[in-house]
């Protein structure tokens, strides 16, 4: 399997074509091997405009939504980002291209172990991994200059607001399990004033202060 080729194909059909145009961005596509981040039994389709699943009802997302919240963070390489639902790793992957430090929590341990593995085998040694309730945050390494939350939820979980840091953004997709809108926030005088993106489909965050309230993570 020629995974370059495929991953090539992948940004300039699945990303240039509609619309992300941020060089760094792209840059950061064409690095960050995929196929890495996906289970055996679907690696064949790892760059496929499509999510595929990575185990225990969860998802590694489209890359071209990966693409356009990776956008909307509008990075310019020095932040500190906390990604909420690490999942499969790759969008920290991601953003560890683009950015000094990314912070990323994910309740499900054995999804957290096996990214962690995945960035120890590529080399990425900027990002930091923790199993916990995410929609907690990361209080101790707060405040924030992004957050990226990778699941839906009827609003912002009040602790990432409060953990961002005045005139960071945050992306987060707001709704239900019938309709999410994928909406991008900046933080101006202690508010979050709102920008919608597009339609989106994500699997609930659960969590104390997620669509799904749960008090405990995973192991």
């Amino acid at each position: 399997m020629d995974w370059e080729k495929l991953r090539a194909r992948m940004v300039e059909e699945q990303l240039i074509n509609r619309g992300i145009n941020n060089e760094r961005v792209l840059d950061a596509f064409y690095k960050v091997a995929r196929h890495e981040f996906v289970p055996d039994d679907v690696k064949d389709s790892a760059y496929a405009d499509s999510p595929l699943p990575i185990g225990n009802d969860q998802t590694i997302s489209q890359p071209y939504m990966v693409a356009l919240m990776t956008s909307c963070l509008d990075l310019a390489g020095d932040e500190k980002i906390l990604e909420i639902g690490t999942g499969s790793g790759y969008q920290a992957a991601i953003l560890s291209q683009l950015a000094k430090e990314v912070f990323t929590v994910e309740r499900i341990g054995v999804l957290a172990e096996r990214a962690t593995q995945v960035f120890k085998k590529l080399n990425i040694d900027n990002i930091k991994v923790k199993i916990d309730d995410g929609t907690l945050g990361w209080p101790e390494n707060a405040p924030f200059d992004r957050i990226i939350i990778t699941a839906a939820a009827p609003r912002v979980p009040l602790p990432l607001g409060e953990q961002l840091k005045e005139g960071g953004r945050l992306i987060i997709p707001i709704g239900d399990n019938f309709r999410q809108t994928l909406i991008s926030f900046e933080k101006i005088y202690g508010a979050l004033k709102s920008t919608e993106v597009c339609a989106c489909v994500f699997v609930p965050l659960v969590g104390k202060y997620g669509m799904i309230k749960e008090d405990r993570f995973s192991c």
